[in-house]
């Protein structure tokens, strides 16, 4: 049974995402840089503004703030 999709409202979150079993997500600094590329294009595609972020070799934190409700359309 599918999980109940999330509540989505409009503000401020803190969002943080982990390699499977702690594993190295960012290999190299390419990784790094068409991660930021990607996340850039899709916040501007999707109106989201990136306030803060952080990328470590295995996981991410963003704090984004959202005026619609389209966070999961985003990530």
């Amino acid at each position: 049974m599918p999980r109940k999709p999330r509540i989505e409202i409009a503000g401020y979150y803190h969002i943080i995402n982990r390699g499977v079993e702690q594993r190295v997500v960012f290999k190299e600094s390419k990784d790094y840089e068409y991660f930021e590329e990607l996340m850039c294009f899709y916040a501007k595609s999707y109106g989201i503004t990136i306030h803060n972020y952080c990328l470590m070799s295995n996981h991410y934190h963003l704090l984004v703030e959202i005026t619609q409700e389209n966070l999961s359309k985003f990530m």
